[in-house]
């Protein structure tokens, strides 16, 4: 085989961040339920997460030195159940009981993924691996299970051998979000062109799900360069708030602002029409939305910040006001959510509302959102006389809203609507 080249992270810092959706949805949220599942906890694994040293070393040892699968299943199937810093704990104690003569144990944890322990297991892999155990792994890589597969691709961002390099360009578009993540965040420690030019190439599909696959692909990548040529995708999709919500874990909502506002706002207004509904809540953090706000309602002076501030502030509101959206969220998440709410409230409407007017042209990415926040029937109107029927259509539910839909009104919105699914929708109203 050719000869693993090593590469030497700068610090034993251990990363428990994962990107996929369910442990966005699930980071934090459910934590408070510790106490209740730890009574169905077996004896060890209640002292592996527990506080006492003399016994969470002891069965750390005894885990690693048996290759107690059991004990690892056990705590696997956990992760919902501890508090993150538990896990990190955990992680550590295990990563200390490893050595020269029991590292080998580690590959029987393969068989159970968890993204809060693939990091201590690799890395003490890669600090005892030799051409014997690489060719092991390749193998296990090529033949083995997606648990096993998931933990692999995460083995060789650490020794960058390049027959590696196949299994991980097969691997990083799969059902499984994972061994996606983990081989397109290895295929970025390759520095791997053929990936990253497939994932450009299939940015510009004309299947939805398949650009949202190579929007997530070149996040983890993690080349920033890519970050105006997804803004270009989110522009352009049906899926708008997915890819949105995918941008800032590689260029923060805020850097995207101050480098380029039109389309930092855009992202972000997508980022609100998503929270609830497609985002998770405790994602507020992730993106910093309290700052960004601050920044934003400090420096308002055009209408595109003007739409999206008062967007903002309709969409906490509904999430404030009904307990659907925060009923399963934790503390903080709930205390943000709220402060976020303040935040928006306190700032003067009076000011915003008139800017908005300059968004309500057809040209405007933000037309849709600025008809929600405007009274004025008169610019309402004048986008009757627009070519895109999609516009047209809200126009007309704007001003039945409003009370200002007669049938004159709907005549001329039928004018130049040659949908007849939009003509249905426009005579009903």
């Amino acid at each position: 085989m050719s000869e693993a080249k090593v590469e030497q992270k700068p610090t034993e810092t251990l990363s428990f961040r994962c990107y996929c959706e369910r442990c966005r949805l699930m980071r934090g949220r459910i934590g408070q339920f510790i106490n209740f599942k730890r009574i169905f906890m077996s004896e060890n694994l209640k002292k592996l997460t527990g506080k006492n040293k003399n016994d969470y070393e002891q069965v750390a040892k005894m885990m690693i030195d048996t290759a107690d699968v059991e004990l690892f299943k056990e705590l696997v199937e956990n992760d919902d159940f501890l508090f993150d810093f538990v896990k990190q704990n955990v992680a550590q104690r295990l990563k200390n009981a490893c050595n020269e003569q029991n590292y080998q144990n580690l590959l029987k944890f393969f068989d159970y993924y968890s993204p809060f322990y693939d990091e201590f297991i690799v890395t003490t892999l890669a600090k005892y691996a030799d051409e014997d155990l690489t060719d092991e792994i390749l193998e296990m890589f090529e033949n083995g299970t997606i648990p096993q597969k998931t933990y692999c691709a995460k083995f060789f961002s650490y020794i960058q051998d390049p027959l590696a390099l196949d299994l991980l360009r097969a691997n990083c578009y799969t059902d499984n979000e994972a061994l996606n993540a983990n081989c397109a965040a290895t295929l970025g420690a390759f520095n791997d062109d053929t990936s990253y030019n497939d994932a450009i190439e299939k940015l510009h599909s004309q299947d939805e799900f398949e650009c949202l696959s190579a929007v997530k692909f070149l996040v983890i990548f993690g080349d920033k360069k890519v970050v105006p040529e997804l803004i270009t995708a989110m522009k352009n999709s049906t899926m708008a708030e997915n890819i949105a919500g995918e941008i800032p874990y590689l260029e923060p909502v805020y850097d995207i602002l101050t480098q380029n506002l039109p389309d930092g706002l855009l992202v972000l207004n997508n980022i609100i029409n998503g929270l609830g509904e497609i985002l998770g809540l405790s994602s507020v953090f992730d993106y910093e939305l309290y700052d960004v706000f601050s920044y934003l309602i400090k420096n308002c002076n055009n209408s595109k910040t003007a739409v999206v501030l008062l967007n903002a502030e309709e969409k906490f509101n509904t999430l404030t006001e009904n307990d659907e959206y925060l009923f399963d969220e934790d503390k903080n998440t709930k205390t943000e959510i709220h402060d976020i709410k303040k935040l928006l409230s306190n700032m003067s409407k009076k000011h915003l509302k008139p800017l908005i007017l300059e968004e309500l042209n057809p040209e405007s990415p933000f037309v849709y959102t600025a008809l929600d926040f405007t009274d004025d029937v008169f610019a309402i109107r004048e986008l009757l006389k627009c070519n895109n029927q999609t516009i047209i259509l809200k126009t007309a539910e704007i001003l039945k809203k409003l009370n200002n839909l007669d049938e004159s009104t709907k005549t001329v919105a039928l004018l130049k609507v040659s949908d007849e699914n939009i003509k249905s929708i426009i005579r009903a109203l």
